[in-house]
């Protein structure tokens, strides 16, 4: 039997973990179902991911570089008259406006490094170059981490709780951290 040239197959099968991830939760991926939203043979996701974990890491890499190209295009659009903070405030109320599924997703994402040890890496390099990116901004790199653990932190609050963002409260904190 010839096989099919399907160069973007693996592409899709990503996708496809993003997706029901996003849809069902992190506990809800398998090969199975992600191959049957990837409308392929179960044999092509157990090629190109032979672990399950191989295949969260292909998904949290897609997601981390969307959120980090996100964070990056802040950094760059921050004109040097615009305090941090400010900015800061303006980035968290995007996020929450956006996509609110693909939002847990990444968050779900990034706190599935705490169990699963083969995801942490990718993880740790999401913040590290998160830091980084604050880090152009801000006075010092204890300050650059500190924002970056503020923002994780109010995130994952107001993703949990459903609690409403409070744009004063949180300008008052940042710019406590920035000075």
């Amino acid at each position: 039997m010839a096989r099919r040239y399907d160069p973007e197959r693996r592409d899709r099968i990503v996708d496809a973990a993003i997706k029901v991830a996003a849809e069902r939760g992190i506990g809800a991926l398998s090969h199975r179902a992600v191959a049957a939203e990837a409308d392929v043979p179960l044999g092509s996701t157990t090629y190109h991911f032979k672990t399950l974990d191989d295949l969260l890491v292909a998904a949290l890499r897609r997601t981390a570089r969307a959120w980090l190209d996100g964070m990056a295009e802040w950094e760059r659009d921050l004109g040097a008259d615009v305090p941090p903070a400010e900015r800061l405030v303006a980035l968290i109320e995007e996020w929450l406006a956006g996509d609110r599924a693909r939002l847990e997703l990444e968050y779900e994402l990034y706190l599935a490094a705490l169990r699963r040890p083969a995801v942490r890496p990718i993880a740790a390099e999401c913040v590290e170059e998160m830091v980084a990116l604050v880090r152009r901004r801000t006075a010092d790199e204890g300050t650059a981490r500190a924002l970056v653990a503020f923002l994780d932190g109010l995130m994952i609050q107001i993703l949990i709780t459903g609690r409403p963002f409070d744009r004063a409260e949180a300008l008052a904190a940042l710019r406590g951290m920035t000075g």
